[in-house]
């Protein structure tokens, strides 16, 4: 089969297209033809810095497709289904082959490229809002990088549950084209002095709650913007930032911090059935994940250099 390999970490340019052995088929898995690759924000800090399971690598945590195989002791897939996967890499590919515990069913009504984009974007953004984040109707969350995947789900999702959503963008452009998808207030954080406003509209209370999947200096402004109590939670570092926080001044508001990974709760039922979840909801039209813009598989360095232009709303796929 193709995939898109690299032998070392680096910039979009370690990227070979080439021709690698099919996966196997385990008992217990399935494997899929890949229609589509949803590439994650993790992709990114992979390929520049993680670990190599071998050379060549085929990166990526996210792809959806038809099953073309299943295993014989698997009994809730069959060939011909629909389905999207998540792993710890090998997405980059034509075939992907993967546990049974981590492929959802995807309806035929569902558009594949769709339908692959959902399981660690609204899968995160469930888990920071309401199972780490602990969010209740009326109360007000920040959503930082408003525009991305995990932020496009956050952002639906604390609105559906009676929360004021507040979300930040680069441009006002990305801003506006928000509101449809439930945002309340939009900040602009390449003009604005982000605590400000936010104390500014929050009439000088701050926000219960902000999901942070920027990191770095990011951080230490979501920490600025919480109130009495308020929480802040963690997911991933996509600036790529080193910083540390003294969190001692967190005590005298009695607020808190909380990373979030969804990895360590791939395997729970309750996760499991939470994504399930959410796919029939975008297969339903009650939740939407944009795609902004297709590549070919083979375009995968042009691809990972797109999203690091920060230019995307929304989610960013590849075709084999």
């Amino acid at each position: 089969m193709k995939a898109a390999v690299y032998y070392s970490n680096g910039g979009p340019d370690v990227f070979r297209y080439e021709d690698v052995p099919d996966p196997e088929c385990h008992p217990h898995g399935i494997v899929i033809d890949v229609k589509a690759v949803s590439i994650e924000g993790g992709d990114v800090l992979n390929r520049a810095g993680g670990a190599l399971t071998g050379r060549p690598h085929v990166v990526g945590y996210q792809a959806g497709g038809v099953v073309s195989a299943v295993g014989a002791e698997v009994k809730d897939f069959k060939i011909g289904q629909h389905a999207v996967t998540v792993g710890a890499n090998g997405s980059h590919a034509a075939k992907r082959s993967v546990p049974a515990g981590a492929a959802w069913a995807m309806p035929n009504a569902l558009a594949i490229d769709i339908g692959s984009c959902v399981p660690i974007a609204f899968g995160t953004a469930d888990d920071c809002l309401f199972e780490f984040g602990h969010l209740r109707s009326g109360e007000s969350v920040l959503i930082q990088g408003g525009a991305g995947g995990v932020g496009l789900a956050a952002i639906q999702l604390a609105k559906r549950a009676g929360a004021r959503v507040f979300a930040t963008a680069s441009s006002d452009a990305k801003l506006a084209r928000l509101t449809p998808f439930g945002m309340d207030e939009g900040i602009n954080y390449a003009t604005a002095d982000l605590v400000a406003e936010v104390m500014r509209l929050s009439n000088g209370r701050g926000v219960n709650l902000v999901v942070d999947p920027v990191g770095g200096s990011t951080l230490a402004q979501s920490l600025k913007c919480i109130g009495y109590r308020g929480r802040v939670v963690t997911v991933g570092n996509a600036s790529r930032g080193n910083e540390l926080y003294d969190i001692r001044t967190l005590a005298m508001q009695n607020q808190s911090v909380t990373g979030v990974f969804l990895g360590a709760e791939m395997g729970t039922p309750r996760l499991h059935n939470m994504i399930q979840r959410h796919i029939d909801d975008v297969a339903a039209g009650k939740l939407k994940m944009p795609i902004d813009k297709s590549f070919a598989l083979s375009e995968a360095a042009q691809a990972h250099a797109y999203i690091e232009s920060r230019q995307a709303f929304g989610r960013v796929v590849l075709v084999p």
